[in-house]
């Protein structure tokens, strides 16, 4: 199973889940922080590969406009892509599960 696999599993439980219990979140929202240091590892690798690709079409083009654009219809752009947005994509979660228990954890005390 992949990261961007884990965290879809994640984001499907969250938005599919109407009851979801606050230590269920609580679990989700540990795994989530923790995967946040994987995504970064990615965008390092990924950023460098992209660099490689442009760094290759600016050796050969005319114009850096042009080198970008090519370098920008790469494999490589694209894993870049992904790997910012993933990142993204579980930091919203992060927020989103943090504000669940906070929801949560006001609505216990205002019961007692």
């Amino acid at each position: 199973m992949t990261i961007r696999d884990m965290i879809g599993q994640i984001q499907r439980e969250v938005r599919d889940t109407p009851d979801l219990l606050p230590s269920r979140a609580a679990e989700l929202l540990t795994k989530l922080t923790a995967l946040i240091g994987n995504c970064n590892d990615e965008i390092r690798e990924s950023d460098h590969a992209y660099a490689v690709v442009l760094l290759q079409f600016l050796a050969t083009d005319e114009a850096a406009n042009r080198a970008k654009i090519r370098a920008e219809t790469s494999m490589q752009f694209l894993r870049k892509r992904e790997a910012r947005d993933t990142k993204e994509l579980v930091i919203e979660l992060v927020r989103s599960l943090k504000y669940f228990l906070k929801s949560k954890e006001e609505e216990m005390r205002l019961t007692r």
